[in-house]
């Protein structure tokens, strides 16, 4: 049974704002989260950081939206890893994955884990209530690390400045300690003193997964990494690693594959693979065959 203090320390995220309302801040610990996906991908140091980072990054900018809003990250290059994607809801819902789960880069020769991705591209998307398509953008990756690239597409893309500082401790035996991140985003009209020293106190303030090993939790690091400015809670909410994945929906797209290819399937059945969660799903031939005999009904 889970008790009081480890219920109170759970994956969340919390949005506040300055009484002005000129300043939000965004916190999130996101250690189960990333601690799920590391098991359900199996993996390797450097997609543990990398994805680790993404998702977090992910459910911070899907804070912004509401209801069933949500975000579509993917960064892609060309180093080891291939691509990161990421999809985050505002109502704490993330789920994501990496091409190459495995890829590890050789650290005797280099420490810059964005050697990871290499050169590429960040793409983004939103999609939002009463917009007909998806809002999108794209920007070249500045460094590989997420932080930095996350930060970039803020401003070039929607030219809002933010600070941003997101990460994933891992101990001597590669396991995820702690993780989490923060946004601090400064809206028209805010003070650039105030703008100077927020920023200031992103880029001091000790690795988010030391603050949360020290104890601290969402509130503590919002409100610390505020001052002097006083900032009140607008809203808090779980976060978890959760894919709306499902039998039927892999079966129903089946349903769309060529019947020649379909054909080729009906004597042995198939697994389906989720690349987002991982979980594996059994066809049998005798569904495969129902497929066909349903698809050519429907050609006649």
């Amino acid at each position: 049974m889970i008790d009081k203090q480890e219920f109170l320390q759970k994956d969340r995220i919390i949005k506040g704002i300055t009484e002005d309302g000129y300043i939000r801040i965004a916190v999130v610990k996101s250690t189960d989260v990333v601690r799920e996906a590391k098991r359900r991908h199996n993996l390797s140091l450097l997609n543990t950081i990398l994805l680790g980072r993404s998702l977090t990054g992910g459910m911070l900018l899907a804070s912004n939206l509401k209801g069933e809003e949500r975000v579509n990250m993917r960064l892609e290059g060309n180093g080891p890893v291939g691509h990161l994607s990421v999809e985050a809801t505002s109502n704490g819902e993330i789920r994501g994955y990496s091409l190459h789960p495995e890829a590890e880069l050789n650290y005797n020769e280099t420490d810059n884990i964005g050697e990871g991705l290499g050169l590429g591209v960040m793409s983004f998307s939103k999609i939002l209530y009463n917009e007909a398509q998806p809002i999108t953008g794209t920007v070249e990756l500045i460094k590989g690390d997420i932080n930095s690239d996350i930060a970039h597409y803020l401003m070039q893309s929607e030219q809002v400045p933010s600070a941003i500082s997101i990460d994933v401790g891992i101990d001597e035996n590669g396991e995820v300690t702690e993780a989490g991140g923060i946004l601090v985003q400064a809206m028209p009209g805010a003070d650039d003193n105030m703008k100077a020293q927020l920023e200031d106190n992103v880029s001091n303030m000790l690795p988010i997964p030391v603050r949360y090993q020290q104890g601290e939790y969402i509130d503590d690091v919002m409100h610390s990494v505020m001052k002097p400015a006083v900032v009140k809670e607008m809203d808090r909410y779980p976060v978890h690693f959760f894919c709306r994945c499902n039998r039927d929906r892999f079966k129903n797209a089946l349903a769309l594959v060529n019947l020649e290819e379909l054909e080729d399937m009906k004597d042995d059945g198939q697994e389906l693979v989720c690349h987002y969660c991982g979980e594996k799903y059994q066809v049998s031939r005798e569904e495969i065959r129902q497929i066909i005999s349903d698809a050519k009904v429907r050609m006649n």
